[in-house]
């Protein structure tokens, strides 16, 4: 099956559905329609960019260019995180946690999926490692800055409880252990719910794209499964990790709350 090529006048063509998205919100007055084509400006000009340095990557094909690749897109998704919280921790704290559980996640089971179960040649062959880092990267982005707002905004919000419970002599872990909880639900239900609707109600992106481009559709499920299976070890982890270091971060050695800790940020 051949691939039907894309010009960029179609391109603009299906831009004018954004232009016009854009004016019915002008005139509803929602103010939306600057960040609207702000959004898609910087979506095509991304995507581009990135389209020729995918090129040039999969023609080099080296270790060292992938894992090049692969440390920006993890300290830009860092830095995602930071922007989508409402508190953050001090000094750069927050930064640090999101970036260190999205690498002990995502990288740790795009390594694995490549090593053990796609088994390129070479293992880091950037056809597979740099798509497969980078759906891993953003779910598990999604999820740890989630559960990263909903525990510093909970923590800020119901200071008096978990002081409370503190004073009747709970540990720290006790004290703030429901508003961690809630934040581990948060991280997870994105894809608990994608998982739950995939095939029936949508067809994942990369199911969709492999069909688009002629692979069989028995083959394109087979890699939306494991791409889910993968997606959902990694955000879940990466917000277990980001919540626990997180939590320890709001307490001193003392077991004190410490909410001067945090300090507030517009979601980005």
């Amino acid at each position: 099956m051949n691939v039907i090529a894309l010009s960029w006048w179609q391109l603009a063509l299906a831009s004018s559905l954004v232009l016009a998205l854009a004016a019915c919100t002008h005139f509803a007055r929602l103010g939306l329609g600057g960040s609207l084509l702000i959004a898609a400006a910087r979506t095509a000009l991304q995507l581009a960019l990135i389209g020729v340095v995918l090129e040039v990557l999969f023609a080099v094909g080296s270790l060292h260019w992938v894992a090049l690749m692969g440390l920006a897109m993890l300290l830009l998704a860092g830095r995602e995180i930071v922007a989508r919280q409402k508190y953050r921790l001090r000094g750069g704290w927050s930064f640090a946690i999101g970036t260190v559980s999205m690498f002990i996640s995502a990288f740790s089971v795009t390594i694995l999926t490549l090593i053990a179960v796609i088994d390129p040649q070479p293992w880091y062959q950037p056809q597979y490692a740099i798509p497969l880092l980078g759906m891993l990267l953003g779910n598990t982005m999604t999820g740890v800055a989630l559960g990263l707002d909903r525990l510093t905004e909970s923590a800020h919000r119901s200071r008096d409880i978990i002081e409370n419970r503190l004073m009747l002599g709970d540990t720290w872990a006790d004290a703030c252990g429901d508003f961690r909880r809630e934040a581990m639900r948060a991280g997870l239900m994105p894809v608990i719910n994608a998982m739950a609707a995939a095939g029936i109600v949508s067809l994942p992106g990369m199911m969709t794209g492999q069909i688009l481009a002629g692979s069989p559709p028995a083959l394109a499920v087979k890699y939306q499964i494991l791409i889910m299976f993968t997606i959902a070890a990694g955000t879940g982890f990466g917000t277990f990790t980001a919540v626990a270091i997180c939590s320890r971060r709001l307490f001193d050695g003392r077991e004190r709350l410490r909410v001067d800790r945090l300090t507030q940020g517009g979601r980005g």
